[in-house]
């Protein structure tokens, strides 16, 4: 079997696959309105709230995915997620929230979840120790350098055992990221003067 034969016939089960059905309430259907017509909202959460409406006005998944161009597993996938949370919507207009509030849940329904990645490795106190190493003489901690660079530093930071281990491109991002008042100059040249 060639890859065009099985593409076919995912296409052909995908097809036969029931769109679940999407209803919403005035108030909702508002509300998705209002994002789509909103000027500074972001593409996606305009294009995914044109899906939700075009399939609340019972369009189906193939014409949903060939007038907004997306893949008809991404036009499931957003019909599925609003399925999956009508309650919370319902159970948000029984407690008769304000439209403000009905918005705010419908753009974090209509938003990417968070992806998984690696887990922050540095406290805040960590960065801070580091930086603060940054801030000292070279000669204070025994090294033979005139300077710090990100790779003394990360070096340094291991012996005073403020971390494990700590790559020196780390240590750079720490560093770039405090000089909040200026940035043509880093930290590290700014304590060095």
């Amino acid at each position: 079997m060639c890859f065009n034969e099985t593409n076919g016939r995912i296409s052909k089960l995908m097809s036969m696959i029931k769109a679940l059905p999407i209803n919403l309430s005035n108030l909702q259907k508002t509300v998705l309105q209002q994002i789509v017509r909103g000027t500074t909202n972001p593409y996606r959460l305009v294009r995914r709230a044109k899906l939700i409406l075009a399939a609340a006005s019972g369009e189906s998944n193939s014409s949903i995915s060939r007038r907004l161009e997306l893949d008809r597993v991404q036009v499931r996938q957003w019909r599925s997620r609003w399925f999956e949370e009508r309650e919370k919507l319902s159970a948000a207009e029984e407690q008769q929230v304000t439209e403000k509030a009905l918005m705010v849940l419908i753009k974090g329904i209509l938003s990417d979840r968070p992806r998984p990645g690696t887990t922050k490795s540095f406290t805040v106190e960590q960065v801070v120790q580091i930086v603060e190493i940054a801030c000292e003489e070279c000669e204070k901690s025994d090294r033979p350098v005139s300077h710090w660079t990100p790779s003394e530093l990360a070096d340094e930071a291991i012996k005073r055992g403020i971390v494990e281990k700590i790559a020196p491109r780390s240590v750079g991002r720490f560093l770039k990221r405090s000089d909040i008042t200026t940035t043509s100059r880093s930290l590290l040249v700014k304590c060095q003067n």
